[in-house]
């Protein structure tokens, strides 16, 4: 007999429901309990709760009656609100449009989170995607024809989707719009993520709440559990999961210090896929763009089809990684209400949904001072919820990869720098001199990392061409710079100057009047022209060695160097002097990296090094570089102390002979 707003006791009628739904909740939870007959049983509290509401709502619309007091309506709203919050099963109130206007205490224990995290939210968050566009039909025909629907979908509980019928019903107040109440039954076990006890590994603990949440006892799974000391260890098991999997992501960047930017991304994207149950994407800024760089997913063919497919597909503007790169700032999803989170394929399906992912967090790539792209990841209903604990973790490993980027292009920065200096100090290609064969070599020191400061040149100069080669006492960038202007400096004065000797006294007065941190140069220059069929050599030494002179038949003569390095004394005083190279005649210039190449017992190659050219008479420029770059590694087993570097000319057939 349903309630009516003049009918006496309705006071003692609501008592009475109050004390009945008590007596629901204690037989809930006795062993074997008939859980199907406690709901029917519930149900049919619910219609008498409805009708109340009913009854005092054309009560409030009529105005209070001479026997009825406001307080005493109030009181009753109260008690039907404490018999919604504390009935033997999970309800939740929707409004029209499926938000969620409450859920009492069952519901948000069945999920695992405070009653109130739910209200605001569309419901069909909360359902397992493939549920979701049926339970969206049975709603609106609840709606639509006043009458009751059922669906059996699963709930996603903090470990996975948890089995359950759906009831729903329509709620009609007088004087207010129609509402939905959803009543939800488990129906058989949980999910294999459920049956498993938590998600892997550091999926989150019974405390891990979504943002919003605050800490309370939780997930549907925990209902079977016991023991008073299961949670402090369950808690434990979880941070030190989470630990393990910081030092891990650390240990993989640390190692992958040296690799390509693009290895050590993919890598550690294969790690979280792993170890957090989860899909990651990683994109990065290029040129301005965020570009995607991974997609990875869980090891099975499938997936890594899909992987493969999205991967093509750029972040859109609006995205959640696009929001998170231009923002810095974390976004957590717990239950996505909204499918096109992570945009939509070319085929217009959700990215997220194609995925079949629930819950989503994304993390900026962030050093502390700029952002280098986005770190997203998706998991599947099976393996829960993101939680706040996920946030941080995922964060501090963003940030270590941002470190590890940053550090990665600096270093690229310089290495491109220093390459870029020493193509143009020793230049990869020679200009062809007529009657002249040319050939150089270059060996970095070993124990030295960084551009050095050895360098050669050939160019033209009034009459003829000339030849510098030299060095710079030190290695680096600031080696690099030095030797850079030595060169630079050499090539123009000989441009006005044919004069070796005095080309070098004007670059040493170019140093002096520069600040360049104390390094000096170490230089030989040399002029040649042609002269009746004669290859004429003017030779310029700056407290450099002068060339080895290579005769055909296998004579070598050595040759005096002398003058002081440029850029300390204001006089220099380069020494100069003249020979005339023959068809065949060989110059042997070289830095001080080979003739100070130490063999075993400490002796300098500088004592073999004419012994070893004397071999080569007759030999190519080409080859007698070769040869002699591989007589130096031999003698100090491969570890040179010093650049090394030479240039060979051979005198060839006068032009137009």
């Amino acid at each position: 007999m349903p309630y009516s707003p003049g009918r006496p006791g309705l006071e003692s009628e609501i008592s009475g429901l109050a004390e009945r739904r008590g007596q629901l909740q204690q037989a809930a939870s006795l062993p074997g309990a008939d859980l199907r007959q406690v709901l029917e049983a519930a149900f049919a509290e619910l219609d008498g709760a409805i009708d109340a509401l009913t009854s005092m709502g054309a009560q409030a619309a009529a105005g209070p009656g001479p026997d009825r007091q406001a307080g005493g309506l109030n009181a009753d709203r109260r008690l039907l609100h404490a018999v919604f919050q504390e009935a033997p099963v999970p309800l939740f109130l929707l409004d029209r449009d499926g938000t969620v206007r409450r859920a009492n205490r069952r519901a948000g224990k069945l999920l695992g989170f405070s009653p109130g995290y739910a209200t605001g939210k569309l419901f069909t968050a909360f359902v397992e995607l493939p549920a979701r566009a049926a339970l969206q039909t049975q709603l609106a025909a609840a709606r639509r024809t006043g009458e009751g629907r059922q669906i059996r979908c699963g709930l996603l509980g903090a470990a996975g989707p948890v089995p359950n019928v759906l009831d729903i019903g329509p709620v009609s107040l007088a004087g207010g719009p129609d509402q939905l109440i959803v009543a939800a039954i488990r129906t058989g076990p949980a999910s294999a993520a459920a049956r498993r006890g938590r998600p892997p590994e550091v999926a989150g603990t019974r405390r891990d709440q979504p943002p919003e949440v605050a800490a309370k006892s939780g997930a549907a799974d925990q209902d079977q559990r016991s023991g008073p000391d299961h949670q402090p260890v369950a808690e434990v098991r979880t941070a030190t999961g989470r630990l393990d999997l910081l030092g891990a992501a650390t240990r993989l960047v640390l190692e992958n210090a040296t690799v390509s930017e693009s290895v050590m991304l993919q890598r550690c994207a294969r790690l979280l896929a792993s170890k957090l149950a989860a899909w990651v994407i990683v994109d990065v800024e290029r040129q301005g763009r965020l570009r995607r760089q991974f997609v990875i997913g869980p090891p099975d063919e499938r997936s890594a089809e899909l992987a493969r497919s999205l991967a093509g597909i750029d972040p859109q503007r609006n995205s959640a990684p696009s929001q998170v790169h231009d923002s810095g700032s974390s976004l957590l999803v717990a239950h996505a209400e909204d499918g096109g989170l992570l945009g939509a394929g070319p085929d217009g399906i959700p990215v997220l949904a194609r995925l079949g992912s629930t819950s989503l967090l994304s993390v900026p790539l962030s050093d502390g001072e700029r952002s280098y792209g986005a770190l997203t990841l998706a998991r599947q209903a099976g393996a829960g919820y993101f939680s706040t604990a996920d946030v941080g973790l995922v964060e501090e490993i963003g940030e270590h990869l941002a470190l590890a980027i940053r550090v990665d292009r600096m270093l690229r920065h310089r290495v491109d720098v220093a390459d870029a200096l020493q193509a143009g100090l020793r230049p990869p290609e020679l200009p062809a001199i007529p009657g002249v064969e040319i050939a150089a070599a270059h060996q970095d020191a070993t124990g030295s990392p960084g551009p050095g400061g050895d360098f050669y040149n050939v160019y033209r100069t009034p009459g003829g061409w000339g030849v510098a080669i030299g060095d710079v006492c030190g290695k680096g960038d600031g080696a690099a710079a030095v030797t850079a202007a030595a060169r630079h400096a050499i090539r123009v004065a000989a441009h006005w100057c044919a004069d070796p000797a005095e080309v070098l006294r004007m670059v040493n007065e170019i140093m002096l009047a520069e600040e360049f941190g104390g390094r000096f140069v170490t230089a030989d220059a040399a002029h040649l022209q042609w002269r009746d069929h004669v290859l004429r050599v003017t030779l310029s030494s700056a407290g450099h060695p002068l060339p080895v002179l290579l005769r055909p038949d296998g004579r070598v003569q050595t040759m005096n160097g002398g003058g002081l390095p440029l850029g300390i004394f204001p006089d220099s005083a380069p020494q100069a002097q003249e020979l005339d190279l023959a068809k065949g005649d060989t110059l042997f210039f070289y830095t001080d990296g080979v003739a100070d190449a130490r063999g075993s017992a400490l002796i300098s190659f500088e004592g073999r090094l004419t012994d070893e050219l004397a071999g080569l008479a007759g030999k190519s420029p080409a080859e007698v570089a070769s040869r002699m770059q591989k007589a130096v590694l031999e003698f100090c087993g491969g570890e040179l102390r010093d650049d090394m570097t030479m240039l060979v000319l051979r005198a060839g057939e006068p032009p137009g002979a």
